[in-house]
């Protein structure tokens, strides 16, 4: 009985066949059109459906420009899913996620918890203390629901507001 239960606890439906990894130059399309997806059809909230703002977010999302990060000091990760890009996360040294996002059709099923936690367990397995990050209004309350808090004010990004965050990677002793 307790290794059902603990079973199924391992394997509810927000983590069911959900894999986190390093990304790869053979996974660049895939990254690209989570990339696209994500910016396009979850945050509206950011750009208010202003083909100019899209442009300018999306204009770095293209597979050359994700090959570019892979292949530079840039760690690009990624969540799996049945064999699929499901979300896409970044980190830039010393201590910053640079980014984080979800597929649409995986959004709110735990994926992007999951790559969020990753990313803050690689932050802290380098050293650092806090980490930081720039939130998009979308993605705010994502944010906050795990731990992560205002450290400054919203800075200005093609007229769309970022908000930086930071998170202490230490839990209180």
């Amino acid at each position: 009985m307790q290794n059902k239960r603990g079973i199924s606890q391992a394997l509810s439906p927000g983590q069911a066949g959900v894999s986190l990894r390093r990304a790869t130059v053979f996974d660049v399309f895939g990254l690209s059109q989570v990339l696209v997806r994500s910016v396009t059809r979850l945050c509206e909230a950011d750009y208010g459906n202003q083909p100019d703002k899209i442009a300018a977010w999306t204009a770095n999302k293209d597979p050359q420009s994700v090959r570019n990060w892979i292949i530079s000091s840039t760690q690009i990760w990624l969540a799996e899913r049945n064999g699929n890009v499901a979300a896409v996360g970044g980190l830039r040294a010393p201590a910053e996620i640079s980014l984080l996002y979800v597929d649409p059709g995986h959004a709110g099923q735990g994926v992007g918890a999951a790559l969020l936690s990753r990313l803050e367990a690689e932050l802290a397995t380098s050293g650092a203390p806090v980490a930081h990050l720039m939130s998009t209004r979308t993605a705010l309350g994502f944010y906050r629901r795990y731990g992560w808090v205002a450290a400054g004010e919203p800075a200005d990004w093609n007229g769309m507001p970022q908000f930086p965050l930071r998170k202490s990677l230490h839990p209180p002793g």
